[in-house]
């Protein structure tokens, strides 16, 4: 690998900034909060090939909270599955970048993210076919602390452990807060490692989950949960926002923030350390 994770999260962190900047209004807050992940996921851990999005046995990557769409396509890009360019096209017309993934626009998006809960539930699917296959796939998925809420979650979480599906990894980004406020106050969905213990799963959390290695080393922990009977839950401690902050100074508002291009860069500058 040319560039270590580190450096590969700056540059998703700044082309995240890039295109909801270049647009002026997005889903900031939490496109920002789950970078290390993805960089880990793309860079590291997932079977995956650019320039065959959809190679038989592959794994996948299901982002169920379709609002962090940006970020994904800032991996992606940076991954090599269309050119950079593109992410400046983010939810304008004619794009093949909307705000919330599309598997019928953009190459390497594994499923379309529809209401919050659904994208959950196709990665359980997902990772049921895969076993059915035998093709040894394994299927990443990532929802909200926010979308927790929703029942869907939880009568997949009960399936998947009723099915066995060990090839299934999720991820909750846990940054606290959501759209109207903090999740505590709307709904709070803790205790969440005692919850999905309880629904079957093998638990981890992870104290840091803007900590790169700390996510590493997390990824690494489930994938040897393989053959174990049991999917697994990683539960990522977050900041929404992370990474600029201002942005997360501004709380449950960064969730869709207005944004300018001279911000975007002032932001990018300092991430880059040229501020």
């Amino acid at each position: 690998m040319e560039k270590d994770l580190k450096e590969i999260c700056k540059d998703l962190r700044c082309d995240v900034l890039m295109s909801i900047g270049h647009l002026g209004v997005g889903h900031i807050g939490g496109c920002l909060s789950v970078v290390e992940l993805l960089a880990v996921l793309y860079f590291e851990a997932m079977r995956i090939d650019p320039k065959d999005p959809r190679k038989p046995g592959r794994d996948r990557f299901i982002c169920s909270k379709g609002h962090a769409g940006p970020a994904v396509y800032a991996a992606l890009a940076n991954r090599g599955y269309f050119d950079r360019a593109e992410l400046l096209t983010l939810n304008q017309g004619g794009t093949h970048l909307p705000s919330h993934c599309d598997m019928l626009l953009t190459p390497g998006i594994d499923m379309t993210a529809g209401s919050l809960g659904q994208g959950f539930s196709c990665a359980v699917g997902a990772a049921l076919g895969a076993k059915l296959a035998k093709d040894g796939a394994i299927v990443y998925t990532l929802i909200g602390d926010g979308e927790s809420q929703e029942g869907q979650i939880w009568e997949a979480a009960m399936f998947a452990a009723a099915k066995d599906l060990d090839n299934l990894i999720a991820f909750t980004d846990y940054n606290k807060l959501q759209i109207g406020g903090t999740v505590e106050e709307i709904n709070d969905v803790a205790p969440l490692a005692e919850k999905w213990a309880a629904f079957g799963w093998h638990v981890i959390e992870v104290e840091d989950g803007n900590d790169v290695e700390q996510v590493s080393a997390a990824v690494a922990h489930a994938k040897l949960g393989l053959g174990s009977g049991k999917p697994t839950m990683v539960i990522l401690n977050t900041v929404k926002g992370c990474g600029v902050p201002w942005i997360v100074d501004l709380g449950a508002a960064n969730h869709n923030a207005n944004i300018t291009e001279e911000q975007a860069q002032a932001a990018i500058r300092a991430i880059r350390g040229e501020a």
